[in-house]
């Protein structure tokens, strides 16, 4: 029986960026739901604002996640590259991989 690989251990494979715990990369995938909505122009970055970005993860009661949770998945992302800041937004570093 071959077990199939779980993302995290995917991302180590093709994914240059660290690996992250399993809950951080669930909140990843949220925030990219989020950002890479329709109404975005097509050549414009996807991005979130990082107020509105803890308040989705904070709200989402499938994570059942603290405050305090919360920004430290917001900055462990930040430090991984997974998103970058600019003026309190929070934009995906690789867009074509997410949208």
């Amino acid at each position: 029986l071959s077990k199939q690989p779980d993302r995290t251990a995917m991302a180590r494979v093709t994914d240059p960026r660290p690996p992250l715990p399993e809950w951080i990369l669930e909140c990843y995938d949220r925030l990219c739901t989020q950002a890479c909505r329709p109404d975005h122009e097509e050549d414009s970055v996807p991005l979130i604002d990082y107020d509105d970005a803890t308040d989705i993860l904070v709200a989402d009661s499938e994570l059942a996640l603290e405050q305090r949770d919360v920004e430290h998945a917001l900055t462990r992302l930040l430090e991984r590259g997974y998103f970058y800041e600019v003026e309190n937004e929070l934009r995906i570093t690789s867009p074509e991989e997410q949208c």
